[in-house]
C-alpha cells in the first residue's frame, strides 16, 4: 500500500496537475509528491494560557515529520477556555465548541485528502473534538496534548486557578485579606499550559494515554519544559510509522481500551467532565458504551492519586513521581486493564509498560503505594 493513499487523489496523474502547481508554492518539490501528506492541527491561540504554548510544539513535531519522510501541513483550529467563559454568557458556547472543533479537523484533513493527522491542543475540548474529529474519519492519528501549567506560589503554597475562584468567596465573604486576594490573582497561572490540577484538560490528555491515542508519559509534563517539546516530536516519528503499518484510530479506540481510560480516570480522580467526552468518543468510534459503564468501572478502581481539586498535588507533581504510566503497571498488575490493547506505536498496553516499575518510589506520596 502506498503511504500517500489518500493524498494521491490530489496529486497524482496529468489531470491533476494544477493540484501539485498550488502545493509547489507551499514548498513541495519533485520528490514530494508520493510522501504521505500529514495534516498538523494547531490549537495554538494567545487567547489562554492552555493553548498559547502550542507553536513551539507544532514547530518540532513538524520538522519531525519531514524528517521522518512525510509532508506536514498545518492549518488552525480555534478554542475558547471555560476558565475564561465561566460564570458569563461566553460559557454558553464552551460544549458547542468542541463540535466544532471536531468538524474544523475533519473538514481540512479530508478537504484536502490528507493521509493522517497529529493533533495538537491544551485546552477542555481540544481534547475530545480532537479525538472525535479522529476517529470519525478513521485515518491514522496521534494526539499531542499542549502541557500542563506550573503551579503558581503565594505564601508557600501551591496555586491553581481554582485558587483563584475560591479567593473570590472567600473575599466576598470577608475570609481572606485583599492584599491575599490579589496575591492569589497575580501568582495563580505562572506559565503557559493548561489547569494544573486534575481538572477536565489533565483529566483528558492522561486518558488518552491510557487509550493509546498518545505516547506514555507525555500528557502531565509543563508546556514550558524542554521535554514537552521533545515528546511532540516523538509523537510526530510514531505517526508516521503508524501510516506505515496502516494503524487507525478504530484500531486502537475499542471497548477494552476505553475501559482502560476510564479506569485511569478512576483511579487518579478525574474530572466528572469525562463522562460527557468518552460517550461522545465512544460514539464517534461506534462502541456501545453507556453511563452505567462508567458506574461499573467506579466500583472497581480506587482512586491511588492524591491530585487536586481532591487532593493536595498538582499535575508535575504527578509527573515527577511517575505520572500515567506507574498507575497504569499498577491497574495491570492488579487485574484492572487490559495489557492487551493495541497502542499508536503498535506495540500493545502491556509491552509499552513492561519497563515501568510495578510500585512508585518510596520518596513521594502523589500515587499511593
Amino acid at each position: 500500500m502506498p503511504l500517500n493513499k489518500r493524498s494521491q487523489l490530489i496529486t497524482a496523474g496529468v489531470a491533476r496537475s494544477p493540484n501539485r502547481a498550488m502545493l509547489r508554492a507551499v514548498g513541495f518539490g519533485d520528490g514530494d509528491f508520493k510522501k504521505p501528506i500529514v495534516g498538523v492541527a494547531n490549537g495554538h491561540s494567545t487567547m489562554n494560557p492552555c493553548n498559547a504554548g502550542i507553536q513551539p510544539l507544532v514547530d518540532r513535531a513538524m520538522d519531525s515529520l519531514k524528517s521522518a519522510g512525510a509532508m506536514p501541513q498545518v492549518f488552525g483550529v480555534p478554542t475558547i477556555t471555560d476558565g475564561i467563559g465561566m460564570g458569563t454568557e461566553a460559557m454558553k458556547y464552551s460544549l458547542v465548541s468542541r463540535e466544532v472543533i471536531a468538524d474544523c479537523i475533519e473538514t481540512s484533513v479530508n478537504g484536502q485528502s490528507m493521509d493522517g493527522v497529529l493533533v495538537c491542543g491544551g485546552c477542555d475540548k481540544n481534547m475530545p473534538g480532537g479525538m472525535i474529529a479522529m476517529l470519525r474519519m478513521n485515518v491514522p492519528g496521534i494526539y499531542v496534548y499542549a502541557g500542563t501549567i506550573k503551579p503558581g506560589k503565594w505564601k508557600g503554597q501551591d496555586l491553581t486557578i481554582v485558587s483563584a475562584f475560591e479567593a473570590v468567596g472567600s473575599y466576598a465573604a470577608g475570609k481572606m485579606s485583599k492584599a491575599d486576594f490579589i496575591g492569589i490573582e497575580k501568582n495563580a497561572c505562572p506559565s503557559v499550559g493548561a489547569c494544573g490540577g486534575m481538572y477536565t484538560a489533565n483529566t483528558m490528555s492522561s486518558s488518552f494515554e491510557a487509550l493509546g491515542m498518545s505516547i506514555l508519559g507525555s500528557s502531565q509534563m509543563a508546556s514550558p519544559d524542554p521535554e514537552k517539546a521533545d515528546s511532540a516530536a516523538y509523537s510526530a516519528k510514531v505517526l508516521v510509522n503508524a501510516i506505515k503499518q496502516n494503524i487507525r484510530p478504530r484500531d486502537i479506540v475499542t471497548r477494552k481500551s476505553i475501559e482502560n481510560a476510564v479506569a485511569l480516570i478512576m483511579a487518579t480522580g478525574g474530572s466528572t467532565n469525562a463522562v460527557l467526552h468518552f460517550l461522545a468518543i465512544a460514539h464517534a468510534a461506534q462502541v456501545k458504551w453507556t453511563i452505567d459503564d462508567f458506574e461499573r468501572m467506579r466500583r472497581k478502581v480506587p482512586v491511588l492519586c492524591d491530585l487536586k481539586p481532591s487532593g493536595r498535588y498538582v499535575a508535575v507533581d504527578f509527573h515527577r513521581a511517575g505520572g500515567v504510566p506507574q498507575v497504569l503497571k499498577m491497574l495491570l498488575n492488579n487485574g484492572l486493564l487490559h495489557g492487551d490493547c493495541m497502542t499508536i506505536t503498535g506495540r500493545t498496553m502491556a509491552q509499552e509498560l513492561k519497563n515501568i516499575p510495578d510500585a512508585p518510589r518510596a520518596n513521594q506520596d502523589v500515587i499511593r503505594q
